[in-house]
């Protein structure tokens, strides 16, 4: 649904930022990249780096009154900004450091319009907050959700703050799900896409309120607007209280998880 304080074109803004960013990923792939220690692991890349600083500067071109919150740069912005734009600029980056392709570039306006780049594929997946569609050479063709591949893209990467009651890689133990569906680990947000366009029956993930994260933003608004059925998993809707993420395909793959997870401990 459309906000009041969203503009018809702001589907357009967040396709050409997400794509910006994607042609960047794809220009420094493969290249000896320095490297932003985060803790934990974690860290950024100078193609991190690059392409949310391309993605700001179409956001801020198109936009300049509105605030940003990139993974890298944090908020921009005026603080009383009504309208704020949530920037991943290169998910998956541990992949792309491997030298695996796997990776997306994820903007959304939150609670509006958003876009996921494959900057592989040349694909980019798109809403405007009613429909949700795919940009392929030129062409765009309506995403349309289906459990029929019986995969499901489960998210291991910690934090894991449900454990010990629940951790999205119990399922992988669970009895049900192994004779049902076939697991498969992308490590990065752009299975929430793939849910959108059928090529994926379901995403699950560990964690708290998703909404708002630079992350999962894009691809939540994706699957909702295709008309997937997306809570958390405790079954709740993605929100301030949520835990986590379940997006499926349809309503019975929904259940079905569900009815999984519940039984590793959640009511």
């Amino acid at each position: 649904m459309i906000h009041s304080n969203e503009r018809p074109e702001d589907a357009e803004v967040a396709t050409a930022a997400a794509r910006a960013g994607a042609d960047v990923v794809r220009e420094m792939y493969g290249r000896r990249l320095a490297r932003v220690d985060k803790g934990a692991g974690d860290f950024a890349t100078a193609a991190d780096v690059e392409a949310e600083r391309t993605i700001l500067g179409v956001i801020r071109a198109a936009r300049p009154d509105d605030a940003v919150l990139g993974e890298e740069g944090g908020r921009q912005g005026a603080a009383d900004a009504e309208r704020m734009w949530l920037v991943d600029p290169l998910c998956g980056t541990l992949n792309y450091a491997a030298g695996n392709m796997l990776v997306a570039v994820n903007v959304a306006l939150r609670d509006g319009a958003a876009a996921v780049a494959d900057p592989f594929s040349g694909e980019v997946f798109f809403t405007d907050g009613r429909t949700a569609r795919v940009r392929r050479d030129g062409d765009d063709t309506p995403l349309t959700p289906t459990s029929a591949t019986a995969l499901v893209d489960v998210n291991l990467d910690p934090p894991f703050p449900g454990a010990p009651v629940f951790r999205a890689v119990d399922l992988l133990a669970h009895p049900r799900f192994v004779e049902r569906f076939r697991p498969r680990v992308v490590s990065t947000t752009l299975a929430l896409a793939w849910v959108a366009a059928g090529r994926r029956a379901a995403y699950v993930t560990d964690g708290g309120d998703l909404s708002g994260s630079v992350h999962f933003a894009a691809g939540i608004a994706l699957c909702r607007a295709a008309g997937c059925v997306v809570t958390g998993i405790d079954g709740a809707p993605i929100g301030a209280a949520g835990r986590g993420l379940v997006a499926a395909a349809d309503a019975e793959t929904h259940a079905s998880l569900m009815s999984m997870i519940r039984g590793r401990g959640h009511a």
